[in-house]
């Protein structure tokens, strides 16, 4: 690139960044009329003046309307994919035979490695929690709109993102522990994971905490004129990423290891016979 074009991108680039600067000091919200940053905070984790009416009788929590959206973009891609493209699977994969081939070997090796007692079942769920996980959290991304019960536009947010959702997601992966204990290693294995209680109170708030911290530092950025323009972005977008791979990861992972765990089964140990009863053993067989 010659001097003189170096010259002309620069000055490009200074006029788009005053540019920039200028559009945010004039459009920035005069004082008094913003809602004050803690009440941002407090509608972004409670949606108290962001509910939305279900089937115009019910108020929700706009994170309930995510994940039915979710459950059912994922449900009928399955379907989908099931009819129409898994017969006609070959045995040189193409390449979105080969990305499901190694999504769904992912949770399989990780389901092999830490739960080997029915490893299909528990690689089918933390595959579909997975999914439903890392998915769900892209979801926010898209900035589907719906509007409130006080008539407002609202982005519809993350499923997990709401505690409800997180606990969901929590107690009943701990009750497919359960279930995997009992099944597998009778009332035995339900009582070792049930001696973990706090297990999925730990796996909500993980997922909660995860979730909602990139969506409050999202809501901080969009608060200040001078971060409110081009960083959001950059930040919602890592932010959202980084805790959709970190998260389904994580989660899965654990569900797999107490899993394993409960579902394992204990041979009991043989006593040693006692030193007397080998010596009667041993004159009985001379006799």
């Amino acid at each position: 690139m010659s001097k003189k074009r170096k010259i002309v991108s620069l000055a490009v680039f200074g006029v788009i960044i005053i540019l920039l600067i200028a559009g945010i000091i004039i459009t920035a919200p005069r004082a008094g009329v913003k809602e004050p940053v803690n009440e941002v905070m407090k509608d972004a984790v409670l949606h108290e003046t962001g509910r939305i009416n279900l089937f115009g009788k019910l108020q929700v929590n706009p994170a309930l309307i995510s994940a039915y959206i979710v459950s059912g973009i994922l449900i009928v891609f399955a379907v989908a994919v099931r009819i129409f493209f898994v017969p006609k699977f070959t045995q040189i994969p193409g390449k979105f035979q080969y990305l499901l081939e190694k999504g769904v070997g992912l949770f399989t090796g990780l389901a092999k490695q830490n739960s080997p007692q029915k490893t299909q079942f528990i690689g089918g769920y933390i595959f579909t929690a997975g999914a439903y996980i890392f998915f769900g959290t892209i979801f926010e991304l898209f900035g589907f709109q719906a509007v409130t019960v006080s008539g407002h536009s609202i982005a519809l947010p993350a499923p997990l993102a709401d505690i409800n959702g997180a606990l969901a997601m929590g107690f009943f992966s701990y009750g497919v522990i359960l279930f995997g204990g009992l099944v597998n290693n009778g009332i035995k294995g339900m009582l070792h994971a049930l001696k973990d209680f706090t297990l999925p109170v730990s796996m909500s708030f993980r997922l909660f905490g995860a979730l909602l911290s990139g969506a409050l530092v999202t809501e901080l950025v969009y608060y200040y004129p001078l971060t409110g323009y081009v960083v959001p972005v950059i930040v919602g977008v890592l932010f959202t990423l980084l805790h959709a791979l970190i998260q389904a990861y994580v989660l899965t992972m654990l569900v797999s290891i107490f899993y394993g765990e409960s579902s394992e089964k204990h041979e009991k140990p043989v006593k040693p016979a006692k030193p007397e009863k080998i010596k009667k053993e041993k004159r009985r067989k001379a006799s």
